[in-house]
């Protein structure tokens, strides 16, 4: 790290472990529900919170972000929301990633980027961009992505790391979501889910699921993908991707959620099979023109 700093990553969901390999020997990654994640939050000279535009989906911190005293701020590249985690907010929604705003930013200060911060900038392009494969890949995207592989990124490496490193289990619980494919062919509405317990079964995390809606959404004709994943205790996560000028985030507020035009996301609660009928009821109005 430059300047002297020691950083701290505090997450609200669990550090995905495929990405370990990012975090270098002077920075920490605390999962949110850590008895130290509250301690450590109210003892930073300064927090920036990425990749979140609501302080709500801060989960359990939400409370302590609002109330901290030290200066935040926030990079992000989402939707704005009416409930940001600071006032101070650099947001870009044409960005590909919040990876790019931070390169602007680090740009802009001088700061070298060194082939370990090129690293995590390019796996964030790569992660949010499908590869490079996404409407949101735009030319600034590939005119960054060049200056970090001239950084030192090995792109070979970088896929070996995020794509071909996959358990077993990922193949087994994508063999199983694919079989409950269904599809409404005149709304051009794709869904798939996962059942409570799945990621146990199959001795896999949550970040193993992340793509698993793209199947969905790769179906000719398709307009808008669901993926339900049943979280159990009442709970479903759903995740939307969309295709031409069809907006989940817009969807996806309706179900107290967000995210992008193309990708977005809520949390609602019920069983998977009222969620689903609820969800899906909601989807066909959504996409049935003139409503």
């Amino acid at each position: 790290m430059q300047l002297g700093m020691t950083v701290t990553i505090v997450n609200p969901t669990p550090w995905p472990e495929m990405f370990s390999f990012l975090l270098g020997d002077d920075i920490t990654a605390i999962d949110a529900k850590s008895p130290k994640a509250l301690a450590t939050l109210k003892a930073a000279d300064v927090m920036v919170v990425l990749d979140i535009s609501d302080v709500k989906r801060l989960g359990m911190l939400a409370d302590t972000v609002r109330t901290l005293r030290a200066p935040k701020s926030v990079i992000d590249h989402h939707v704005p929301s009416d409930d940001p985690p600071s006032t101070e907010v650099f947001s870009d929604t044409s960005a590909c990633a919040t990876g790019e705003l931070i390169f602007d930013v680090a740009s802009v200060l001088g700061l070298e980027i060194t082939p370990a911060i090129a690293n995590s900038l390019y796996v964030a392009l790569l992660t949010d961009t499908g590869g490079f494969r996404y409407s949101n890949t735009s030319p600034r995207c590939h005119a960054v992505a060049a200056e970090l592989l001239a950084a030192g990124v090995d792109p070979e490496a970088m896929y070996q790391r995020i794509y071909a490193s996959m358990p077993a289990g990922k193949l087994r619980i994508l063999r199983d979501a694919l079989a409950t494919f269904d599809m409404d062919a005149a709304y051009g509405l794709t869904w798939i889910s996962v059942e409570a317990g799945a990621l146990e079964t199959h001795s896999l995390r949550a970040e193993d699921l992340d793509g698993i809606v793209e199947h969905a959404r790769s179906v000719s004709g398709t307009r808008m993908a669901i993926f339900f994943r049943d979280l159990g205790h009442n709970r479903v996560k759903i995740s939307v991707r969309t295709t031409g000028k069809t907006d989940a985030n817009a969807f996806a507020r309706q179900f107290g959620g967000g995210g992008h035009t193309k990708a977005a996301g809520a949390l609602v609660e019920g069983g998977l099979v009222d969620v689903q009928r609820e969800v899906l009821a909601a989807a066909r109005v959504f996409l049935t023109p003139g409503t």
